[in-house]
């Protein structure tokens, strides 16, 4: 079962930064590097865990076409090559793609500078652990996970950050 995340809004991404979940085990500060399709955005993300989390909201979907799965970034990302094009999805978040290719980047709380990077972007074979997934009211009946994973409606994320 779940330990870990944080919760996401009705309209897609994080709602904010306060764990849902804490986490057992101490800090790793885990350093990762991805890079868009094009290669011209590289970043470099530090996260203190490997949970990987999906939301399944419509806003989410829409953007990614499917369950967005995340890591939760401990810090925002290094950017460095081609600056990402940045939109204002909601008046409390921002989605950042490479303007050339239009990979995704990140999702980005304003309140707090809360970042979530799209996992499929980083580079390597981390061990990665999901273990949540949120606003499963939402999911579409055409996919599902095979693996068992914590599952929160909408309103329950909601109800454990007020």
């Amino acid at each position: 079962m779940c330990t870990s995340s944080t919760a996401c809004d009705a309209l897609g991404g994080f709602y904010n930064c306060r764990p849902i979940f804490p986490f057992k085990e101490p800090p790793m500060a885990l350093e990762k590097h991805g890079t868009c399709l094009c290669g011209d955005t590289r970043l470099t993300v530090t996260v203190d865990n490997t949970h990987i989390s999906a939301c399944h909201c419509s806003m989410c979907r829409k953007w990614t076409g499917g369950p967005l799965l995340v890591v939760h970034c401990s810090k925002p990302p290094l950017i460095e090559g081609r600056a990402p094009s940045v939109y204002d999805s909601s008046d409390w978040a921002q989605r950042a793609f490479c303007g050339r290719c239009g990979t995704h980047l990140y999702y980005r709380l304003k309140a707090n500078d809360f970042h979530a990077v799209p996992v499929g972007l980083l580079d390597g074979d981390q061990a990665w652990d999901f273990d949540l997934q949120i606003f499963v009211e939402e999911k579409p009946a055409w996919y599902c996970f095979a693996n068992q994973t914590k599952e929160l409606s909408g309103q329950e994320v909601f109800e454990q950050n007020s």
